[in-house]
């Protein structure tokens, strides 16, 4: 398995060919990076006649190296280490894995599992790198998959293990020798290096959404970060989606024989790129086999103080829902709440849970702590009438 930009052309040539015919029968083509996917009708198109228009389709395209596509330079805002990826690395440590090697800071694993002299050079990389939109919908909503052009500018990682929870919309991250942008807040396992604006417009047509759809970017756009303070970036996204703003784009035509004459020009400098990167990369993975083994993993607390008898006079148990990991305690004794007021936010399955005050009252008893294991039915919170709380 290798990433050969050669292989994902001639997919996009297969696809045209099909898409030119216009055979009755084919409900969807989906290029990957290096297949493509041909969803079709066999009461209409039986799998025997589509095989043999494969057959054609294979003796008819063009040489590999004759292959070029229009492409679009797109020049996106990066708030690099924004505060949204820290909060997302900040509550994988807290309940998910304390001791991974990606965590405090995956800037600084990408920098020490590629050989980088430090987290500016990572941060020069990811500015200077021109990043080939191979495919779009990663998992969702026009997330890009994108790999830099030049192979000296291709950073690799692992991906988190296990995966995250929770990511923030629109965060960039790399995984592999992949780059993408989330297209919505979910789970996830590549390693940020900060965050962009948005890939999908949920709301409305503006100038920079295609041809009326709601994605933003288009296969083989050529994609460039430019650096934004996380404040700018913030108020980027507020005025994106709405028209108020506009991204920088250029044409551009990408030529596959140009690109391959570029490789073999330069090809001394990539190997020797390659070599350092894939030593530092194996020094990471002997450095694990030396770190201690994790922890346990710890059950959560047994259910024997959720017993009612550890409720006093016109006490209410507010319990947890779910067995899972408390992320957030929102209030501490003597707070007033009121009804559907949060009180905690459990973390289980990669969503989180909110707890809620049942009705008006006061905090009496908080018994539990953030990254602690709870069970379903586990007592979290006390709350009492404002009359009846003495807190302690």
């Amino acid at each position: 398995m290798v990433l050969d930009l050669a292989l994902r052309f001639r997919v996009h040539a297969l696809m045209n060919w099909f898409a030119r015919r216009h055979l009755e029968g084919i409900i969807d083509l989906t290029p990957g990076i290096r297949s493509l996917h041909i969803h079709y009708d066999d009461k209409i198109l039986p799998r025997e006649r589509l095989l043999d228009d494969l057959i054609l389709a294979e003796s008819e395209l063009p040489a590999t190296g004759n292959i070029e596509v229009p492409s679009r330079i797109v020049h996106l805002p990066l708030s690099w280490d924004d505060p949204a990826t820290r909060l997302a690395i900040e509550k994988y440590t807290q309940s998910v894995r304390p001791d991974a090697p990606w965590c405090p800071s995956n800037i600084e694993f990408i920098r020490r599992i590629n050989g980088l002299s430090d987290i500016e050079e990572v941060k020069r990389i990811v500015f200077a790198a021109s990043y080939l939109v191979l495919g779009l919908g990663d998992v969702y909503l026009g997330a890009p998959v994108a790999t830099p052009i030049d192979p000296r500018h291709r950073l690799v990682t692992t991906k988190y293990n296990p995966a995250r929870t929770w990511t923030p919309e629109n965060a960039v991250g790399i995984g592999g020798a992949y780059l993408c942008v989330y297209g919505m807040e979910g789970p996830g396992g590549y390693q940020f290096v900060g965050r962009t604006c948005q890939m999908w417009n949920r709301f409305r047509t503006t100038v920079d959404f295609v041809e009326g759809k709601p994605w933003v970017l288009r296969f083989f756009d050529q994609i460039r970060f430019f650096p934004v303070s996380a404040a700018e970036l913030l108020e980027f996204r507020e005025d994106f989606p709405r028209g108020r703003v506009k991204l920088a784009i250029e044409p551009a035509t990408f030529r596959l024989g140009a690109y391959q004459e570029f490789l073999r020009a330069n090809q001394e400098s990539i190997r020797t790129f390659k070599q350092n990167q894939q030593a530092a990369f194996e020094a990471e993975r002997e450095r694990w086999k030396q770190l201690p083994p994790p922890p346990e993993p710890i059950d959560p607390d047994p259910l024997t103080e959720a017993s009612e008898n550890a409720l006093g006079p016109g006490e209410s148990a507010v319990r947890a829902q779910l067995t899972g990991s408390v992320w957030q305690i929102l209030v501490e004794p003597g707070r007033r709440v009121g009804a559907g007021e949060q009180l905690a936010v459990l973390e289980a399955m990669k969503m989180e849970t909110a707890v809620l005050a049942p009705f008006d009252g006061v905090v009496a008893r908080v018994l539990t702590k953030p990254g602690a294991l709870v069970s379903a039915g586990q007592l979290l919170i006390v709350l009492a009438a404002a009359s009846e709380v003495t807190p302690r």
